[in-house]
Order: structure tokens, then C-alpha cells, then sequence
């Protein structure tokens, strides 16, 4: 037994792991009666407390058993059934292959990386967030704390973060609603997920934006959903275009706002048409208004769960691009029949929490804070989308199309071939430059291929450097012998 060799584990524990390898392994068999404490310390060159340690902790788990009188035995530990030892590693036999389920949730899942530079779609602008005045208002609300916030809740939120979002949305998005139809979340995509499990049974449809975000993607196929493409084009997404023998909708899934990813603004006349073949179908609208506080043309666009009375609508929102995705705070606002069911079961599927950083956030945006972020981030994203279109200009002149950007953090470069797109992408792998191929946010393969950029979260410099090698890659790759 070698207890000698380096280990951040303490010599107690040491002598137990090698006394149960031995038991499971079959060197010590059932019955067999282990050394005295005393012979075992002094064999060792153990503190006898050190193995009594040991050997107390293989006696609670039922490994050895003590005989008054006796000594300690190698228990009967294994199970009923069993015949012989099992080997300490006995997990071959059980597949390590993923669900079909789980597999096609991967496929939606893009590439992580240890560190969004220039092109990360969705990520704020981090370094810019108002640290020093965040921290001063978690730390006055955690002093100010009840103690029933340290309890489990169910309130669907803290009351005062409720009431302003209220007010906010009201006169920000046009949103028809009371505090008390506000559920926070721990993000949009925990809202997606109680949408799904909530309005909808396995096998059941929902409509799903074509391209659109695999977040929601994702979501729908966890919850075993039948998920069917809606195709968006420069109006946005088209309900007039599914054919007739498509299964009828329990939920649709727009971003009407700013669609993800094509960056296109739903008209009013498809958002009328939405809402018509909702009613028809009897189905529910999930609005993700995920970014929409930074429109650079004009304000931002009325939400469509505001455009008519009792409007089938349940508008997601986060806070994830507006401040910063760790907050882990977002909300659904919901139809008054639907705050009840959905508020009991957030409470019994995710639990409550966050209460001192939800009444923080009341205050960040109760004092104002809130929309002066707003407008500083409004004016940095629309020069640092400048930045970019400056950077690809050469691109640009040689026929590069880029997306309008009238709003949100990330540019569509749209690319002439499947072929294109997977090169420029395993050149930039290469490059330490991670791009987002638009293909992967379509349901249907192949998808029509392009690049998601994001500039939001990037500095000036991060932005030229990455943005002139995109440049010089796509020239390269298109140039008229290379086609």
C-alpha cells in the first residue's frame, strides 16, 4: 500500500481510498478481517487516529463491519444479485452516446469561447457597465435585506422591480400591462422554457423564425416540440407562406422588433397577418424583444403585444444585452389567466432567487441609471458598427453585401457559397478569430450561408484587427480565379 507518493488528499483519507479499492477490487473478500488499528498504524507509520478515521468512514458507508470483541470484517457490500467483484471502473458497460434529443440541442449550440472579442454576437459592451454604482446599490440592498428573502419564494419577483418595469415598458415598447402581469425570470431563455413545458405538449408544433436564435431553438426541441420553420425575408417573418398541410401552431416564435439574426424589421401589415393566424389557430405569440433598446434610425418599435386588445402575446424580455449576461435576469410579461399557473410552477421548477440584485435593479432603473446606460451604449454601438463597416470597406467596394444594422449589436455579411463560409470560418479558428456562420440558425439544411458579426462587445482596436483580416480572407476566397 503506498500512501507516500504527493496528493493534495490527507493521509486518513489516502488509506481509505486504497483499503476500499482493495474491497471492491476483491484483495480484501467478504469477511475478511482487517489488521488492528494499532498494527495498521504502526506498519504505516500512521497516527492511529488517522486510521481510525479511515476505517470509521468505511464502516458508515457498509463497506466493513465491526464485531464486538472480534475486530472489523469486510461487510457483505455488495448487492443482492451480484456474484463476484466489481472492478472500481465498471462504467463501460453503459453507453456514453447522447439522447437523439440531447444531440440535436448540440447542434444548435454554437462554439464557445474562452474570451468574446470582436465578431461574439449578443455581447454587450462589458467595460462600459457602471461597475462602481452597480456594486453600491447590491451592497445597500443586501443591508437592507428582509429576512424572507433568504427563504424560498413565490411572489413572481420583487415588487419594486416589477412596478418600474412596468412604467418602462408602458412607455418605452407600448407594452398593455400591470406589475402584477410581470414575471421575472432568470433569463429569456428560462421564460422560453416555461412557455414550452407550460402551453404545449410533446409533439405538439410551434413556428419557429427561419433563420432564427438556437437559444429558443434548442428550448423548443428539449421540451419535445415538433419545431417547423417560418420563412423571414425583408419583411420579416411570413405566415403566408406555410403551406396548407402544415401541422397547425400551439406556440410561434418571432423576434418582430429585430429579427435574429437577419436583423429585419417585421411590417405592420405581417405583424396583423401574425396575429390573425394565431387567433385562427388558437396558438400563442412568443415575442422576443431581445435587444431592441438600441435602434439607431428612429426609436424603437412599438411591441407587438401592445398593437391590439387581448393580443395572444407573451413578450420575453432580458437584461442580458441591455447590461451584462451574467445578471441572469429577465421576464415574461404575461396574460392575467396565465400569471397564476405560471408564477406556482417558476416557483416549483426553478425556484425564486436573486431578490437583492432584482430590488438593486429596481433602483438602477428607478434612479435613471437605466436609460442613461441605454443611450451611452446606443451611441458606442453605432460607431462601433461604423468601425466595422470601415474596416470590411474594401470588402465592401469588391462586393461584400452587409445587412442595413438600423438597429441591435451584430452585422449579417452575406457570402456567395456553403464553400466560402466553412473555409473562412476554419480560417479564422486558426486566426484566434471566432465567426458565427449563418447557416447553423437555420432548422433546414444547407442553410444560406453567411457570417454573424458582432461588434458590440469589442474595442476600436479589436474591431480593425479582426475586422481588416475578414477583409483580406474574403478578397482572397472571392477573388474571380478562386470562384
Amino acid at each position: 500500500m503506498q500512501l507516500a507518493s504527493p496528493s493534495t488528499r490527507t493521509l486518513s483519507q489516502r488509506l481509505y481510498q486504497s483499503l476500499r479499492e482493495w474491497i471492491q477490487q476483491g484483495q480484501l473478500g467478504v469477511g475478511s478481517a482487517l489488521p488492528s488499528s494499532r498494527q495498521l498504524a504502526r506498519e504505516l507509520g500512521l497516527g492511529r487516529n488517522t486510521v481510525l478515521a479511515a476505517v470509521d468512514r468505511l464502516t458508515a458507508e457498509g463497506f466493513v463491519e465491526t464485531r464486538p470483541g472480534a475486530g472489523v470484517f469486510v461487510a457483505e457490500w455488495q448487492s443482492e444479485r451480484g456474484a463476484g467483484a466489481i472492478p472500481v471502473s465498471s462504467a463501460g458497460a453503459v453507453s456514453h452516446e447522447l439522447s437523439a434529443r440531447g444531440q440535436r440541442i448540440l447542434d444548435f449550440s454554437r462554439v464557445l469561447s474562452d474570451r468574446h472579442t470582436a465578431f461574439a454576437p449578443g455581447v454587450p459592451a462589458l467595460d462600459q457597465f457602471p461597475r462602481e454604482r452597480w456594486q453600491r446599490l447590491l451592497r445597500r440592498h443586501y443591508q437592507r435585506a428582509p429576512i424572507e428573502w433568504h427563504d424560498y419564494q413565490h411572489q413572481g419577483g420583487v415588487a419594486a422591480l416589477r412596478e418600474v418595469l412596468c412604467d418602462y415598458l408602458r412607455l418605452s415598447r407600448s407594452v398593455r400591462c400591470r406589475p402584477e402581469q410581470i414575471l421575472i425570470t432568470q433569463g429569456a431563455q428560462q421564460g422560453f422554457e416555461l412557455i414550452a413545458r407550460l402551453l404545449a405538449d410533446a409533439g405538439d408544433a410551434v413556428w419557429v423564425e427561419e433563420p432564427g436564435y438556437g437559444g429558443a431553438q434548442s428550448c423548443f426541441v428539449a421540451a419535445g416540440l415538433n419545431a417547423i420553420p417560418l420563412a423571414v425575408d425583408e419583411d420579416g417573418a411570413n405566415v403566408n407562406r406555410v403551406a396548407d398541410e402544415t401541422p397547425a401552431p400551439r406556440l410561434i416564435y418571432v423576434t418582430p422588433s429585430h429579427q435574429y439574426p437577419s436583423g429585419v424589421t417585421m411590417s405592420l401589415p405581417r405583424r396583423m397577418a401574425l396575429l390573425e393566424a394565431a387567433s385562427r389557430h388558437g396558438a400563442w405569440i412568443i415575442e422576443d424583444d431581445y435587444d431592441s433598446e438600441f435602434r439607431y434610425a428612429s426609436a424603437p418599435i412599438a411591441s407587438l403585444q401592445g398593437l391590439v386588445d387581448d393580443a395572444p402575446v407573451i413578450y420575453v424580455g432580458t437584461f442580458s444585452k441591455v447590461l451584462y449576461p451574467g445578471l441572469r435576469l429577465g421576464y415574461l410579461v404575461l396574460p392575467e389567466a396565465l400569471v397564476e399557473p405560471f408564477t406556482r410552477a417558476n416557483a416549483r421548477l426553478h425556484r425564486e432567487g436573486q431578490y437583492v440584485a432584482q430590488a438593486a435593479l429596481a433602483a438602477f432603473i428607478g434612479e435613471g441609471h437605466f436609460v442613461r446606460h441605454v443611450s451611452r451604449m446606443r451611441e458606442l454601438y453605432r460607431w462601433r458598427q461604423a468601425q466595422l463597416r470601415e474596416a470590411l470597406a474594401p470588402a465592401v467596394a469588391r462586393g461584400l453585401v452587409l445587412s442595413a444594422g438600423q438597429a441591435g449589436m451584430h452585422l449579417v455579411a452575406q457570402l456567395e457559397s456553403r464553400e466560402i463560409e466553412s473555409e473562412l470560418v476554419a480560417r479564422g479558428r486558426r486566426a484566434g478569430i471566432l465567426l458565427s456562420p449563418l447557416s447553423g440558425y437555420f432548422l433546414q439544411q444547407p442553410g444560406r450561408p453567411g457570417l454573424v458579426l458582432g461588434y458590440a462587445g469589442a474595442t476600436d482596436a479589436e474591431i480593425a484587427t479582426a475586422g481588416r483580416w475578414l477583409c483580406r480572407a474574403w478578397c482572397e476566397l472571392s477573388a474571380p480565379d478562386r470562384r
